[in-house]
């Protein structure tokens, strides 16, 4: 079982930057593939970014490209997005996630919540213009 609890989401204005955390607890948190997903009202839950178990690969979804950075610190079992140029858009609740893992295979990429073992609670980020 893994535990997994955002902090850091917010209400801001368009530009600014947010950096949001997620710290983990429980199983062994170098071993999974992590990443943020969102889920704006009205709207399927995204893949913002993943992040590989080493830190070494990351993927970005489109729209963040170039404006978001993933980054884990396996030491303190803990994933950052850090977010700048916020965007109206950008608007949601933020959740943590912990790719599926069984039996030494790990997924290696997240691209939708069926590829999910655990998800933190979330954490509501706004953005006004």
């Amino acid at each position: 079982q893994v535990q997994l609890v955002e902090s850091g989401g917010g209400l801001v204005q368009a530009g600014d930057s947010l950096r949001l955390s997620c710290a983990a607890s429980g199983r062994t948190f170098s071993s999974y593939t992590m990443g943020w997903f969102r889920q704006a009202p009205g709207k399927e839950r995204e893949i913002v970014a993943h992040i590989s178990a080493t830190g070494n690969s990351k993927y970005y979804t489109d729209s963040v490209r170039g404006r978001f950075t993933i980054s884990r610190d396996n030491a303190k079992n803990t994933v950052y997005l850090q977010m700048n140029s916020l965007k109206p858009e950008d608007t949601a609740v933020y959740y943590c996630a912990a790719g599926r893992q069984t039996n030494g295979w790990r997924i290696s990429t997240l691209a939708a919540p069926g590829d999910v073992d655990y998800w933190g609670q979330g954490t509501q980020v706004t953005v006004s213009s």
